[in-house]
């Protein structure tokens, strides 16, 4: 049986739920990190932007490097927020609270993922 014919599971729902997350989140860091940067702000958020655009699209095709991205973009949005604001915790909360949360659900989605990303559907006239 090909991973087409199999019938989706809650998780597969979820990560793929998660993954339109990320890309939404996504589009909109590039749309007002591109418009800050034409300004003179931080290169952050469109970087960051283009990366979860990746991650979203890469999860939403059952890619366990979409995992790995979102958590890169996580750790450089934690080194962005100690440039931005240093040791000062009150800082971090605004920057970090949404991502944490989101980098949880991705980590609770990669049994989900390495699964989807193991199973590939058998080429045809392939020997």
């Amino acid at each position: 049986m090909t991973s087409r014919s199999r019938p989706r599971r809650i998780g597969d729902w979820a990560t793929l739920g998660l993954a339109i997350l990320i890309v939404v989140f996504g589009l909109i860091f590039v749309g007002g990190g591109g418009y800050l940067l034409s300004l003179g702000g931080s290169p952050y958020y469109l970087i960051c932007g283009i990366v979860l655009l990746a991650s979203g699209g890469l999860m939403a095709m059952g890619r366990l490097l979409g995992a790995y991205l979102f958590l890169l973009a996580w750790a450089g949005t934690l080194v962005w927020t100690i440039y931005e604001t240093g040791f000062d915790w009150w800082g971090w909360l605004p920057r970090l609270f949404g991502p944490t949360l989101i980098a949880i659900m991705v980590v609770l989605s990669l049994p989900v993922l390495r699964r989807q990303d193991t199973v590939r559907p058998v080429s045809r006239g392939a020997v």
